[in-house]
């Protein structure tokens, strides 16, 4: 979260898997009921709705303005972010994303999305919230992760975004983002969360729950049985060499040029793959793309002087 003037931007990273923002991470469900719901821990109420935030799983969809479930899950971040400043009443400018080869078509479609009530009054884990939304802004993902930093990407990088349902591709070239190069592919960590679960039904016969199945997709094991884990960590492996296909797909060249991987699948190539660390570079900061937002949204305010 920045102040800038008299009102704070908050970065919001709106993913399938996982919302994020500068400070926060939380999953992207959320169930929705009239009557208030037996477990309250992150219950949302707006519109005379309650609203149990992390709960369920978003589907996988492009177009992520099809619904009331991502603005709602846009007031819990901006809830979240606030809460740690002891902040209830403020202004708020919204920094956002999407998928690279997205972003043209449904940019202003998803402005408008975020823009659709100027004035917000919602409570969140108990504690009111009065905002005014005084303006979105919409950044490309995957470049946003870098874009404070690109003065290190010296020489040839292919930076890959690996989020829950897509992986985004871009070239730099000395600093220079080549967007000829951009490529959005539906290969995501939740892809891999489907290809370990068919694997281990195929095998084993086992119905293993998909929250254990993202512990071993995340941190490379799981406190199961060995040869379920064995087999669960063979399809991984089989799902990250596809990622590195798609990468020469895209004319990635390991001897040519630099690997830069952001986003929450970095761990599928840190666990499932060998790779030179010399040439291959792992941000693990899962929340590297909402504060790539928050700083790409500041200079272009100074830069225009206001909203």
């Amino acid at each position: 979260m920045k102040k800038y003037q008299d009102f704070y931007i908050i970065g919001v990273d709106h993913g399938f898997g996982n919302m994020k923002t500068a400070n926060c991470c939380f999953p992207s469900g959320v169930i929705s009921s009239d009557t208030e719901p037996p477990f309250t821990n992150d219950l949302l109420e707006w519109n005379d709705k309650y609203y149990s935030i992390g709960a369920g799983h978003k589907e996988y969809s492009p177009d992520k303005a099809t619904d009331d479930d991502y603005y709602v899950l846009t007031l819990a971040a901006i809830a979240r972010e606030l809460r740690r400043e002891h902040i209830t009443d403020a202004k708020v400018f919204i920094a956002a994303g999407l998928p690279l080869t997205w972003f043209d078509k449904h940019r202003e479609r998803f402005i408008q999305y975020l823009l659709q009530h100027q004035t917000v009054d919602f409570t969140f884990r108990r504690v009111d919230y009065h905002i005014k939304i005084v303006g979105a802004n919409v950044s490309p993902q995957g470049f946003a992760a870098v874009a404070e930093h690109l003065d290190n990407f010296q020489g040839n990088t292919m930076l890959c975004d690996i989020g829950n349902g897509t992986m985004n591709l871009l070239r730099i070239k000395n600093t220079v983002p080549d967007q000829t190069t951009m490529a959005t592919e539906e290969y995501g960590v939740y892809q891999c969360v489907k290809t370990v679960r068919k694997a281990l039904m195929d095998e084993h016969q086992a119905k293993i729950d998909e929250d254990t199945i993202t512990e071993i997709v995340k941190k490379g094991t799981a406190d199961i049985d060995n040869a379920y884990l064995q087999t669960a960590v063979g399809a991984a492996k089989r799902y990250t060499a596809g990622i590195f296909r798609v990468l020469r797909e895209h004319d990635y060249d390991p001897k040519l040029m630099k690997l830069y991987v952001v986003g929450g699948g970095g761990c599928l190539i840190r666990h499932f793959s060998e790779y030179d660390r010399n040439r291959v570079c792992i941000n693990a900061d899962i929340c590297a793309a909402a504060k790539g937002f928050e700083y790409i949204a500041y200079k272009q305010l100074v830069r225009k002087g206001g909203v």
